[in-house]
C-alpha cells in the first residue's frame, strides 16, 4: 500500500464553485495527503481570503489561481498579500512581461511563507483559431514556449500550460521548472466532452509529457464519490 503522507501528490483539485458552502462540502470529503486544492477567481471573489486561510488551516496546500496581470507595482503588492495567506502556490500572467514577473518574484521572496510563483502562458481554453483572432499569427505552441522562456528568465518557478506543450517546455527548460497542466480528463472517451477546455489529455499522458502537477475539476468534483475517484487516480499515477 502506498503511504500517501510520503508522496508529493501530483493532483490539484479545482474548487470551481460559486460559494464557500459548496466548496467546503467537497473539501470535507477530500484528503489533504492525496491532493492539493485550487481556488480561482469566482470562488475567491465570492468567499474572500478568509476561505483560503480556512482551507490552509485544514492542512491543504492551496494553489491560488488569480492570474495577476497589471503594472509591476500592483502585481507585486497583490502577490505579497496572497503569499501572506499561507498559500502553497500562486500565479501571474507571463504576458505581463519580465519586469512585472520580476516585481512579483521580489515581493514573494520578501514574505515569510514564500509560495511557489508560476506564470500562465496561453489559456487552455484557447484553440488556434481564437488565438489567431487576437492578432498573434504564430502557432500556440511557439507562443507558449516563448512565454515559458520569459518566465524562467524572470526567475519564476514554472508555468501553467497545456500538457500538449509540456514535453517541449520540459525538454528546453529543464527538470526543475514546474509545469502545472489544466485540462486533464480521465480517459480518451471523455475527451469528447471538453467542457470549457480545448487542449486536454489524460493524467498519465500529461505526466509522460513532463507535467509536474495535474489540475482536475469535474472528473473529481462531479463524481458520485469524489474521494474514491481521487484515491483511484492517486493510486494509478503514484
Amino acid at each position: 500500500m502506498i503511504n500517501s503522507k510520503t508522496i508529493d501528490s501530483k493532483i490539484i483539485v479545482a474548487l470551481d464553485y460559486a460559494d464557500a458552502k459548496s466548496a467546503l462540502q467537497l473539501v470535507e470529503q477530500l484528503n489533504p495527503n492525496l491532493c492539493k486544492l485550487k481556488i480561482g477567481n469566482e470562488l475567491f471573489t465570492a468567499a474572500g481570503p478568509q476561505l483560503v486561510e480556512f482551507i490552509v488551516d485544514k492542512g491543504f496546500k492551496v494553489f491560488l489561481d488569480l492570474k495577476f496581470h497589471d503594472i509591476p507595482n500592483t502585481v507585486a503588492k497583490a502577490c505579497m498579500a496572497a503569499s501572506n495567506l499561507g498559500v502553497w502556490m500562486l500565479n501571474v500572467h507571463a504576458s505581463g512581461g519580465i519586469p512585472m514577473m520580476q516585481a512579483a518574484r521580489e515581493a514573494v521572496d520578501k514574505t515569510n511563507h514564500k509560495p511557489y510563483l508560476i506564470a500562465v502562458t496561453v489559456l487552455t481554453s484557447l484553440d488556434q483559431v481564437t488565438f489567431n483572432q487576437l492578432g498573434i499569427n504564430s502557432p500556440i505552441e511557439a507562443q507558449v514556449l516563448n512565454l515559458a522562456k520569459l518566465t524562467q528568465q524572470a526567475g519564476l518557478d514554472g508555468v501553467v500550460c497545456s500538457a500538449m506543450e509540456a514535453y517541449i517546455i520540459r525538454k528546453q527548460l529543464g527538470k526543475d521548472f514546474y509545469l502545472v497542466t489544466p485540462g486533464i480528463r480521465l480517459n480518451h472517451t471523455s475527451l469528447v466532452n471538453h467542457d470549457d477546455q480545448s487542449r486536454v489529455v489524460t493524467p498519465q499522458d500529461a505526466l509522460n509529457n513532463g507535467a509536474s502537477y495535474l489540475v482536475m475539476g469535474r472528473p473529481i468534483t462531479q463524481a458520485l464519490d469524489p474521494l474514491k475517484t481521487l484515491e483511484a487516480i492517486f493510486q494509478e499515477i503514484a
